[in-house]
């Protein structure tokens, strides 16, 4: 790579994050949040119909925990492909893809008449949805100024709780209310395939990855709409210096898919891909082996369908201050110990909701849960992006998620077997062993807060 190339990289970064926000940077969140809150809703549907479809399918608890863990392997299999295609193809067009793969296959499955084809679709809906989640997060971190950036991560994941509370009132007052709740349930879930078209046609490709192609002309054009977007709103701010491991770097880490992924395990990123992979793993087995099977837990408890979906709802709400407090924190405490803080958190809150059995107890105890782990979730999907460069950013965030997606595999299978083990008290104690495992391994990741992103 010559020196001007370089040179006109370093200026699209240092412009990037010199802009303040501007009504351009909220399109490009709100745009990638509402596919956010699509995906959520999605997940958030399967363990209300999973719990229908045991009263009027008489599926027992292993065919219920295929058809949850089907669509994490579709996801494992999606996101370690949907980084690959984002940093050779370009993270709009994969984005767009992949929500338009999902939002058809979960319309589909409201007409299923059996077990095996709704496998089928599950695992086509885990694809797209997979492959979605690291790429919107790379995708908005390469726009995000770098005072900001990880607080705009962190709303940006909290999209996830407004549609897991859209899931939460669906199954609430659609699922319960026929029926064929599940299947309108289902096809409310088609809505992404229709917003695909307005992602691929509304929103502007990275301007880092443009320039990281070569495409400088139109990264120019990008960056420059933005700066007028910001001049109208007042003065810029002053630009971050690149971090200097890397400053004086002029080639990209990678061109190749294989030169990438040989890269994850590079001398310079082993250590952070380790951890950033372990984090992942605990994390996913820990949320979705306990948020998967609480609505079902909740019935064998003793609660009544209806009863059981209106705990979880309550549940659900308290997300969004989760998210609140962790965008907050992430800019002061910074990544690693904010992560750290809020799983520690989910630890405790998943030891108490485990052992209690009064409502109140239960509610609260699933509130604190719910709040703490989906802070984590918020510091985790800003901290992953930030740990890469560029050239491999999408490619090393997508594979820690596809790791991740092999736990959120195993668990939703393992949870009936830790149920008639030792019951909710045994298995919400191994949930937070796993969170206590993702806190310590946390401290191997590098903390980016402030500080410009690596665009080699």
């Amino acid at each position: 790579m010559t020196g001007s190339s370089t040179a006109e990289r370093r200026s699209f970064s240092q412009r990037l994050d010199a802009l303040p926000f501007t009504r351009k940077h909220g399109k490009v969140l709100g745009g990638s949040g509402i596919g956010w809150a699509l995906d959520a809703m999605d997940v958030g549907l399967i363990s209300f119909i999973i719990a229908a479809l045991a009263q009027q399918w008489g599926i027992d608890k292993g065919q219920s925990g295929l058809i949850a863990s089907i669509g994490f392997a579709g996801m494992a299999i999606g996101a370690t492909l949907g980084g690959l295609l984002a940093d050779r193809f370009g993270r709009r067009q994969v984005f767009a893809v992949t929500l338009l793969i999902y939002g058809v296959a979960t319309g589909a499955s409201a007409l299923v008449g059996g077990i095996g084809v709704l496998l089928v679709l599950r695992f086509f809906v885990g694809l797209g949805l997979g492959a979605e989640l690291p790429v919107a997060s790379t995708y908005v971190s390469e726009f995000a100024p770098a005072r900001i950036r990880g607080r705009i991560i962190v709303i940006l994941e909290a999209f996830w709780a407004v549609g897991w509370t859209a899931s939460a009132l669906i199954g609430y007052f659609v699922v319960p209310a026929s029926d064929n709740g599940w299947r309108w349930a289902f096809a409310l879930g088609a809505i992404p395939a229709i917003y695909a078209l307005v992602v691929r046609w509304g929103l502007p490709e990275s301007p880092r990855w443009l320039a990281g192609r070569g495409r400088t002309e139109q990264a120019e054009a990008i960056v420059a709409s933005f700066e007028n977007a910001a001049g109208s709103r007042g003065a810029r701010t002053t630009s971050p210096e690149p971090a200097p491991e890397f400053a004086s770097t002029a080639a990209p880490i990678a061109t190749s898919t294989g030169g990438r992924l040989a890269a994850l395990w590079s001398r310079e990123f082993r250590g952070r891909t380790l951890s950033i992979w372990v984090v992942w793993f605990c994390v996913n087995f820990a949320y979705y082996g306990a948020f998967i099977w609480i609505p079902s837990i909740l019935v064998d408890a003793g609660f009544s369908l209806v009863r059981s979906f209106g705990f979880t709802l309550i549940i659900t709400l308290a997300q969004l201050p989760g998210y609140a407090v962790a965008a907050w924190l992430i800019e002061v405490w910074g990544r690693r110990l904010t992560l750290s803080v809020f799983l520690v958190g989910s630890a405790v809150s998943a030891i108490v909701f485990g052992t209690v059995h009064a409502e109140a107890a239960i509610i609260a105890s699933g509130m604190a849960l719910s709040f703490f782990n989906l802070g984590a979730w918020g510091a985790l999907y800003a901290v992953t992006p930030e740990i890469y460069p560029t050239s491999l950013r999408a490619t090393g965030a997508g594979w820690a998620a596809g790791v991740g997606r092999i736990a959120s595999i195993v668990a939703p299978l393992l949870v009936p077997v830790l149920l008639v083990a030792g019951g909710s008290g045994l298995t919400f104690s191994v949930f937070a062993v796993f969170f206590i495992v993702a806190a310590g391994a946390a401290w191997g990741l590098v903390d980016r807060k402030g500080t410009a992103l690596d665009d080699r």
